[in-house]
């Protein structure tokens, strides 16, 4: 087996790490942040990398990534890499071509920074470039949004990091579940039944076994092929529609966004959080969501403002309460934030202990 050739699956990561790295695999001692978007690590036996973080969309062009790549051939020996929020690390071990690096991005328009106190680049989904249940677009979502946050990428004016996730739909392919501030495309309509194209397209035992809730079931009239949807059942996943096109779930007016606040993966100072949900509904409203955008600067600008250093947005959001979260946030707490989920008495405050 150890001599197997195949070209399944990726090839071994090593294999392209810089030599410094690859030298020093397992052995850094410390890494320090040395201006927004440029950090060094520093290994056991001394040894430095320079890590140049820049700005990139999700969705690139292969000549945006020639152009990145001429920078690393030019700079830093050939070596870069994208990080999980879509960044571009370039990397050196020179610290005197960390300038060239900088001036070849800002001839390119791309911005340096997204380390520390900072908003990163928004890691989201397909939505409407790719995906076939997106309730609302992703990358123009992120651009609206990073267009209004652009102070706060190459800066460190925030307490803490802020990592901002977007989903497009409920079944959540981006990391919205663990981000200070997620947006999230919620349907909000029942698939709309095509019988016609139905029973041409789909297989109904298939479909049916689709719905997490049980809530279709073959049509009552033997004679037609199809199925009905229980609505008070359906809770607007878009799930039967990856099994079965004739049951689109898409809604242009009725679908929209909602946003969560206090997720994080850290395990600093508190263990690890999932996000809760902030603002149940915002419309959809492209080309610039400016609803969207003006409800993630609201929480972002009560966050600067009230949040102590190093505190992310989830830690300061329980030190305050969640009552005065919605408070100084000026979001109204309706019957939507009360969770329904059937297991959801695990996750209920059970005390009397309320902040206000």
């Amino acid at each position: 087996m150890a001599e197997r050739i195949t070209d399944i699956g990726p090839p071994k990561f090593d294999k392209f790490l810089p030599p410094v790295i690859k030298e020093n695999y397992g052995k850094w001692k410390y890494h320090e942040i040395l201006e927004p978007g440029v950090l060094v690590h520093v290994s056991e036996s001394g040894a430095k990398v320079f890590s140049v973080r820049a700005g990139s969309p999700r969705l690139v062009t292969t000549d945006f990534v020639k152009e990145l790549c001429d920078v690393a051939d030019k700079f830093c020996d050939g070596y870069l890499r994208f990080t999980s929020r879509n960044n571009v690390e370039f990397l050196l071990t020179d610290q005197s071509k960390i300038a060239g690096v900088k001036d070849a991005c800002k001839k390119m328009g791309v911005p340096i920074g997204a380390t520390g106190h900072s908003v990163s680049n928004i890691v989201h989904t397909q939505g409407w470039v790719h995906c076939h249940t997106p309730a609302i677009d992703a990358s123009g979502i992120v651009k609206a949004v990073m267009d209004d946050l652009f102070e706060y990428f190459g800066s460190h004016k925030l307490p803490a990091q802020v990592r901002i996730a977007l989903a497009c739909c409920l079944n959540m392919c981006g990391a919205v579940h663990c981000s200070d501030i997620a947006i999230l495309g919620i349907h909000r309509t029942p698939p709309k039944v095509n019988h016609d194209r139905l029973r041409h397209l789909c297989e109904i035992p298939t479909t049916i076994a689709a719905c997490p809730t049980g809530a279709i079931r073959p049509h009552p009239d033997k004679t037609l092929k199809s199925v009905v949807i229980n609505e008070e059942r359906c809770m607007y996943c878009g799930n039967c529609y990856t099994m079965c096109p004739a049951l689109p779930v898409f809604d242009a007016q009725k679908g929209g966004v909602a946003l969560l606040v206090g997720g994080k993966v850290s395990n600093s100072k508190t263990p690890p959080m999932f996000s809760k949900l902030a603002v149940p509904y915002l419309p959809n409203n492209p080309p610039r969501w400016p609803e969207v955008v003006q409800a993630v600067r609201k929480i972002i600008n009560k966050y600067a403002e009230g949040a102590n250093k190093w505190e992310r947005v989830g830690e300061w959001v329980e030190r305050i309460g969640w009552e005065k979260f919605f408070e100084v946030c000026d979001i109204p707490f309706t019957f939507q934030h009360i969770d329904d989920y059937r297991w959801a008495y695990d996750t209920y405050r059970t005390s009397m202990h309320f902040k206000f």
